[in-house]
């Protein structure tokens, strides 16, 4: 998966409580005021026996260290690893502390399953309330709807719709179904899962920024000046200029210093007490800022189960009514369409040109850049929700073969006929060479990275110098300024004007595409 954020996400993958990452994550939860949660687990198929909840494999928490900054980490909490009791109650204070906001997306199936799944280790009765907690579905209507008297449909989107429409970027969804019990975990899944996480923090920090900030001037907030942190509790509240934020990070250590003289026997001395104290911290949390305090009033929720959510709901069997031969023969035809049978309308003997072009629809989307990488025509449908219909249209009037996951697509196979082909893979990698096998593609390494992964379109023929291509880049593209001296070729884009040269990230491109389509055997 592409990450799409400007920095590297720092992931920490917690699989022992004696770990060094375990005492991170709980040193983290007392410094952050704001987490996201996710989980991961293998669905459940096939369901014959008594209905069970899945057991989740692992949970995600993105802990914003700091409400003003975009300082977080991301842990994932191997729950096949870590004995569960041993982590039950420190997850059951997170999700009910006053001091830090829980952010999810439809967490409460969530919930649920974890809730399960501790339960089944004995840690009774697994978790019932996540408070204060705020939904991205709420946040994502309040950013749509922050009119005051108007009130709109509430839409049900995806996280990625979401992402797309509020962060501008592309969430890949598709190791959502993977074995997540499988162990150990590849680096895709890790990333995958922090992702779902860390993406909850940056829909909340738009969604306060233009919402909750919006006129408001309170960008006077008072720095933190040496003096002020060294001053005493007593000092700083006698003092009616000082920051808040000073007065919250001293009523914390205060309060650290508190328990830790109590927990401590009498006659022992400060060294001691300072043990106590860090090692208390990991059930203290620093108090919410005012700013993030008005957010929970205002649109704060809570996630409450109650004892029916609790219970695995059966299946209902549908009492069906003995198919037809007709029917049954209907079925067997739509089920052999998905097998392809060819020939393609590229094929000499239909009077093509015999260049290879396909159509890939939504739900392949990332197949259709994997094909551009080695050279492949694929284009993407004209409008971002197409109808059935545009798409035969589409893959008609282009001459190409539409390729999608969608079974129902296969029912309009006569209308363009050896035109639509179901990928049955679900990794973009296995999708590539799907195609290319069942299409015969002869795919060569002079082919790699030769159409542009933006727009399809073809490269200029005739490379550019870096005096060229800066000219051609003004107002539209910034070339780095370490690729001055290096001497390289850029190319261009005849369709959207894109620039490319051949970097590190070049290069890295052309090996992996040589490794998936195993151009060395």
């Amino acid at each position: 998966m592409d990450l799409p954020y400007e920095k590297p996400l720092k992931i920490h993958l917690v699989n022992s409580t004696e770990s060094p990452e375990f005492t991170h994550l709980t040193q983290s939860l007392t410094r952050s005021s704001i987490i996201g949660l996710d989980a991961e687990w293998k669905p459940i198929r096939g369901q014959n026996h008594q209905p069970t909840f899945p057991t989740v494999s692992l949970l995600q928490l993105a802990c914003q260290l700091d409400h003003d900054s975009d300082e977080s980490e991301t842990f994932l909490l191997d729950m096949h690893s870590v004995p569960l009791p041993s982590i039950w109650e420190l997850l059951r204070e997170t999700f009910v502390s006053p001091d830090i906001l829980k952010l999810g997306f439809k967490f409460k199936q969530d919930l649920v399953y974890l809730s399960s799944t501790f339960c089944l280790q004995g840690c009774d009765p697994g978790f019932d309330k996540v408070e204060p907690y705020l939904d991205i579905t709420t946040i994502y209507y309040q950013m749509q709807h922050k009119q005051q008297g108007r009130r709109g449909p509430k839409e049900t989107k995806s996280l990625a719709t979401i992402c797309k429409e509020v962060l501008g970027i592309s969430l890949s969804k598709e190791l959502q179904c993977s074995d997540w019990s499988h162990r150990p975990l590849t680096e895709e899944q890790k990333i995958y899962a922090a992702t779902d996480a860390h993406c909850l923090l940056k829909i909340f920090n738009v969604f306060q920024d233009t919402v909750v900030k919006k006129g408001n001037s309170s960008n006077n907030m008072v720095e933190l000046h040496s003096s002020g942190v060294n001053l005493g509790l007593k000092e700083i509240l006698e003092k009616h200029d000082i920051d808040d934020k000073i007065i919250r990070i001293k009523s914390f250590e205060a309060s650290h210093i508190f328990q830790a003289t109590v927990s401590s026997e009498n006659g022992q001395r400060i060294s001691k007490v300072e043990v106590l104290v860090s090692r208390s911290s990991s059930r203290n949390t620093m108090p919410m800022g005012e700013s993030l305090l008005k957010i929970v009033r205002k649109y704060g929720e809570k996630i409450l189960l109650r004892e029916s959510d609790r219970k695995p709901k059966a299946a209902r069997k549908k009492v069906k009514k003995r198919p037809s031969l007709v029917t049954v023969t209907r079925e067997k035809q739509l089920d052999n369409t998905g097998d392809w049978q060819g020939p393609p309308p590229w094929d000499f003997s239909l009077g093509g040109d015999g260049c290879p072009k396909f159509l890939c629809d939504v739900m392949v989307e990332g197949l259709a850049k994997h094909l551009r990488c080695v050279g492949v025509d694929a284009a993407i449908p004209s409008s971002r929700k197409p109808e059935s219909r545009e798409l035969l249209d589409q893959a008609y009037s282009e001459q190409r073969v539409l390729l999608t996951r969608d079974a129902k697509l296969l029912r309009h196979q006569y209308l363009i006929k050896n035109q639509i082909y179901r990928v049955k893979n679900l990794l973009k990698n296995e999708q590539l060479l799907e195609v290319i096998e069942t299409f015969q593609l002869q795919i060569n390494e002079d082919q790699l990275m030769s159409r542009c992964t933006k727009c399809n379109g073809r490269f200029i023929q005739k490379p550019l110098t870096t005096e060229e291509a800066v000219e051609a880049a003004k107002g539209f593209q910034k070339i780095p300024d370490c690729l001055f001296n290096k001497n390289l070729e850029f190319w261009q884009c005849m369709e959207c004007n894109q620039l490319y040269w051949e970097g590190t990230q070049y290069h890295n491109a052309v090996q992996k595409f040589i490794d998936v389509c195993k151009l060395n055997e």
